[in-house]
């Protein structure tokens, strides 16, 4: 149960309207707000690069739950957006970003590093969007920092690094978007379902609004 709230995607992914990137727009300023696991806020930046046959975005990103304490939890994420396709309105994109995000509670405290990876196809105009995406997330390595608490009750726990991996969650998400000027708002909603395709959170569904702001 540990790690699989850990692994916990708390989605956050940029997505914006490939259709009405404008050549002089190379950075994308972009904050949300989601519900997975809880209530989820996030904020993010990228970088799009010259390429008029693969166009390509480098980003950062930076997501917390709501909580008591700030910063208790977090994840991060780095990577890329490139698209890859482009058949009239219809564009296909791909995400891969790597990952490190920490969870605990009051028996351990869980830091790992992991890898998402997500496709998206859709329907892209200037003003409008609308497509379906299919992520996997998965918990590469973790580092286990067990409480004086847990130790009382079991005081031979060992602390470290656990491998091999320690489990992946596919999700599943349809979003559509809105784009003025040079700004976007946009809207996902999705489900959650593990590696093996059985088990599923107590909230198997995510939420996210998000908004984008371009220079």
């Amino acid at each position: 149960m540990l790690i699989f709230g850990l692994i916990s995607n708390f989605i956050q992914a940029q997505t914006v309207n490939w259709q009405s990137l404008k050549d002089n727009e190379k950075h994308i300023f972009s904050a949300n707000i989601g519900a997975e696991y809880g209530i989820i806020y996030g904020v993010g930046y990228g970088y799009k690069f010259d390429s008029k046959l693969f166009p390509v975005i480098a980003n950062v990103e930076f997501s917390i739950p709501s909580g008591d304490k700030l910063l208790d939890d977090f994840k991060s994420k780095i990577g890329g957006n490139v698209r890859w396709i482009k058949l009239g309105k219809f564009q296909f994109s791909t995400k891969a970003q790597g990952i490190f995000r920490r969870f605990g509670n009051e028996n351990v405290r869980l830091s790992n590093f992991g890898l998402d990876m997500s496709g998206v196809i859709g329907y892209y105009e200037k003003r409008w969007f609308v497509g379906a995406e299919v992520g996997f997330d998965k918990a590469i390595v973790t580092h286990f920092k067990h409480t004086d608490k847990y130790r009382e009750i079991f005081p031979d726990v060992k602390d470290g690094w656990y491998e091999p991996a320690t489990g992946g969650n596919f999700y599943y998400a349809i979003q559509g978007g809105y784009t003025f000027k040079n700004q976007e708002i946009y809207l996902k909603l999705g489900s959650i379902v593990s590696e093996d395709f059985k088990t599923k959170p107590t909230l198997p569904y995510l939420l996210q609004i998000g908004y984008n702001y371009k220079l």
